[in-house]
């Protein structure tokens, strides 16, 4: 049995974000785009034989009691009766609470590993489905595919995008998704647009208005960062993204970024790193 393996965790971005609805149970009815970023953490899994479930060398803010990578592996191993456990390094690079989806691509990259490592032979449907119950946003780190998603977030189409690269900025700044939707004037009747209509340009993040006014802090990140590119915001925020023309300009515009935020240079990926190095391509 392998013992240890040694995964990338990527960042997403949403390109975009409407509601379209609510549910009965207060969920909200989505339309996005999501892809991949080559901004990751890494994440190293070692098999232990005393059952444990640990956090090792961990540079990240999130308590442990927090932390769905955990839970994962704790939901993985009491579903399926497992008496092996898992030590987890995490080497935190994803922004917390930036919309990044640092912890759900976390999630979904400890399911994929224990999968293999634990020998559970799980196919990807069966392990979104349990991504599904740690949040919406797992199952498309667990599929792998830059994705087209309704529902909450969890009903997939995979989609082809291009590849772009993006500045990507954290102003410093942490956003409650749970304030973004609970807000009275939060747009939650969009109508409903294609995929064919979104790669023509139409699509917008809903939440940006409220954030903005929430959190000025994040408006004044897309302004500035509107000199350089179309600006958007990813998830609720608070990290915002601009498409540019190259890495060389990209790297020029990171420079620039004004101190407390921090800027990163990244490649879209339309698939999840992890897939090819698991040898889950389709």
């Amino acid at each position: 049995m392998q013992a240890r393996l040694q995964l990338p965790s990527p960042a997403k971005l949403n390109l975009m974000l409407h509601i379209t609805g609510r549910r009965e149970d207060g969920y909200h009815l989505l339309q996005s785009v999501f892809q991949f970023i080559d901004l990751c953490d890494r994440l190293e899994f070692t098999v232990n034989s005393d059952g444990g479930i640990r956090r090792q060398g961990v540079n990240t803010p999130v308590a442990p009691a927090d932390d769905i990578l955990l839970t994962a592996a704790r939901l993985l191993q009491a579903r399926f009766e497992v008496d092996k456990g898992i030590d987890i390094g995490v080497d935190k690079r994803i922004p917390v609470g930036g919309g990044l989806g640092g912890g759900s691509s976390n999630a979904a990259t400890c399911l994929l590993a224990l999968n293999q490592l634990w020998e559970l032979d799980l196919s990807l449907r069966q392990l979104a489905e349990i991504g599904l119950g740690l949040g919406a946003d797992v199952p498309v780190f667990v599929h792998g595919r830059a994705a087209w998603a309704t529902g909450i977030g969890e009903e997939l189409q995979a989609i082809d995008l291009q590849e772009s690269i993006y500045v990507v900025i954290d102003p410093a700044s942490s956003v409650s998704t749970e304030q973004i939707f609970a807000a009275q004037e939060l747009t939650r009747n969009c109508d409903p647009i294609t995929i064919r209509a979104f790669l023509r340009g139409a699509g917008t993040n809903v939440c940006e208005p409220v954030v903005r006014k929430l959190y000025p802090r994040v408006g004044e990140a897309i302004d500035w960062l509107n000199q350089f590119g179309a600006a958007r915001m990813s998830g609720t925020g608070a990290c915002v993204f601009a498409e540019v023309d190259s890495l060389a300009q990209a790297e020029t515009v990171k420079s620039l970024v004004p101190k407390p935020w921090a800027g990163y240079v990244a490649r879209a990926m339309n698939r999840h790193p992890v897939h090819q190095q698991l040898g889950l391509l389709d």
